[in-house]
């Protein structure tokens, strides 16, 4: 990928672009979301306006076509993550979105090009901020309305698939790995990007209904979670030692995949669903060498350089780009729906993600 001379991207989980204007503006401006109380999503999200904003030196003007509401978007409105947001705050950590302006100073970035919003407060129908704070996308042909959407989707959770498949363990063709919560949207990404690589792949669900979909995308077992969960996993692979198990529940879902690893299996954390700590058996620790390990993509943001974030985003926007890689859309809300629209991102028994769609794609 060419041109992609932003400074940083980590924008993307600190916080919201500073705008000018309040609530109190007219309704004939630009819509845009903000809480100045932690609690429930659905009780303190506010609809605002504001007239639009002249450009800076440096500053794009862009029109939001479509941004995801994440976990971690509802965990941090609920004061439940492990960023705290300084009030008022602007929610939404990705999206994408098309150059409507651009000042004299912006040389990398054309009107009209489509960018992946990288400073936050995505949850909006335009943003006016610096060049800097967006990554400016190849020319990837035509473009329709789901790629947009898949594009929407691409700097979360498919970075986070990718890079928990690729950081802790030399996976080979032929080896078997497990995940829980395998029909969220970094499970889908994770089958996919497996079955790429000839990884095989033990997905556990917490419900039925789901093994069609995820058979679909290239999963090779599907298990209901329960306490003989390692018994299954043991009997679905014959008893193959598995060498990587991803968890985002928590609680005894973790216990589960701990005791189904293979020697020197690594198990990593990357979310808590159930609310509930976890328990290991040393014993198995001790003599199966198993290796416990956490992830979190927050933190690889601040961290990784330029170089590693390019290199990454380039593996990823291909394939969203060509439909290789893609996760299911449950539904989609525009900005003044926003109590539904978080409210149905959290609700159980979805199969999908939920999207704020401020402008027409």
């Amino acid at each position: 990928m060419k041109n992609l001379s932003i400074i940083t991207i980590l924008a993307l989980f600190l916080g919201s672009t500073s705008f000018a204007g309040n609530g109190d503006e007219a309704a004939s401006g630009k819509q845009y979301i903000e809480f100045s109380r932690i609690g429930n999503p659905a009780e303190v999200l506010d609809i605002k306006y504001e007239k639009a904003q002249p450009l800076g030196a440096g500053d794009i003007r862009v029109e939001v076509l479509a941004a995801p509401i994440n976990p971690s978007d509802l965990l941090q409105i609920a004061g439940k993550y492990g960023v705290d947001p300084v009030l008022p705050y602007r929610p939404g950590s990705e999206g994408v979105g098309r150059v409507l302006e651009v000042s004299a100073e912006v040389k990398h970035i054309a009107v009209g090009q489509l960018v992946l919003l990288a400073s936050g407060g995505t949850w909006t129908e335009e943003i006016v901020a610096p060049a800097t704070g967006f990554l400016p996308l190849p020319n990837l042909g035509p473009v329709n309305a789901t790629m947009i959407e898949q594009l929407a989707m691409s700097a979360v959770n498919p970075l986070t698939a990718l890079l928990m498949l690729n950081s802790f363990t030399d996976l080979e063709e032929g080896q078997w790995i497990v995940q829980s919560a395998a029909n969220s949207a970094v499970g889908g990404y994770v089958i996919q990007l497996a079955k790429q690589r000839g990884i095989k792949t033990v997905n556990v669900v917490r419900r039925e209904g789901l093994a069609e979909d995820l058979m679909a995308k290239g999963a090779d077992v599907v298990l209901i979670d329960g306490p003989d969960l390692a018994a299954q996993i043991a009997l679905a692979t014959d008893n193959a030692p598995i060498a990587l198990a991803l968890d985002p529940v928590g609680g005894k879902t973790f216990t589960r995949l701990a005791d189904s690893l293979g020697y020197g299996g690594t198990l990593v954390a990357y979310g808590v669903l159930s609310g509930q700590p976890a328990s290991v058996n040393t014993g198995k620790v001790i003599f199966n060498d198993i290796s416990l390990r956490g992830f979190w993509l927050y933190k690889w943001y601040q961290t990784a350089d330029m170089k590693t974030k390019q290199a990454a985003f380039g593996q990823i926007i291909p394939l969203i780009a060509q439909g290789v890689l893609k996760a299911n859309v449950d539904s989609r809300f525009s900005i003044d729906q926003i109590e539904e629209a978080v409210s149905r991102a959290a609700a159980p028994g979805r199969n999908g993600k939920v999207l704020i769609v401020p402008n027409a794609l």
